[in-house]
């Protein structure tokens, strides 16, 4: 299992602060970032917690998947490599 983690269902009002102390229960954050909207900067309701080692990642998950963090039950598993998608160049502004 690697240490990076993705976060899901997150409430709108989860800062990185937040997020980070939340996960501080679990063991040792290296870093934590909820996903924004680059033209909003509204939370895309995700984001990415790094704990400081496999064993506390895996611990992380156990003890806080399904949890409630700022009033919503949080998703918590392993982070995924991202996809490379074919680009939309369908899309003008």
């Amino acid at each position: 299992m690697a240490s990076k983690l993705f976060v899901g269902s997150l409430a709108w009002t989860t800062t990185d602060d937040s997020l980070k102390d939340f996960f501080a229960g679990a063991g040792t954050v290296v870093s934590a970032t909820v996903i924004k909207d680059r033209e909003t900067n509204r939370s895309k309701g995700f984001g990415f917690v790094e704990m400081s080692s496999d064993e506390e990642a895996k611990a992380a998950v156990e003890q806080l998947d399904g949890k409630e963090l700022d009033g919503r039950a949080i998703v918590v598993n392993e982070a995924r490599p991202r996809e490379e998608r074919p680009r939309d160049n369908s899309r003008r502004y």
